[in-house]
């Protein structure tokens, strides 16, 4: 099982066992995160941190919410098996992510029936 590991900080054990780090690929920023999928594929599992720190230009760098955004309107990936957690500390951001990636899923669900 593929699974991918945004955040900017944290490391996999900081988050899941130990024993699972070796099944995630880990991407810090934004552009990592669409690269990688442009290149290897969605994966089946996506962990989310929301506040990816600053960019190189020393902006706040675009989040986690703008990766789910990409995701749903941007990659043209059909997400209905999509698997995922939000491992954010923002509680805000934790809920527009689950909300938009659930809603999303649940509407192909619904549509592909």
């Amino acid at each position: 099982m593929k699974r991918l590991f945004l955040d900017d900080v944290r490391t996999i054990e900081m988050v899941y066992d130990k024993s699972l780090e070796s099944e995630f690929d880990i991407v810090r920023t934004y552009s990592e995160f669409v690269e990688y999928i442009k290149t290897n594929g969605l994966p089946n599992y996506i962990s989310f941190d929301n506040d990816l720190g600053l960019g190189e230009d020393g902006n706040i760098a675009p989040d986690g919410l703008s990766a789910a955004k990409w995701l749903v309107y941007d990659s043209g990936l059909d997400l209905r098996n999509l698997e995922f957690k939000v491992h954010s500390a923002n509680p805000v951001a934790a809920e527009q992510i689950k909300g938009l990636l659930n809603n999303y899923i649940k509407h192909l669900k619904t549509e592909k029936s």
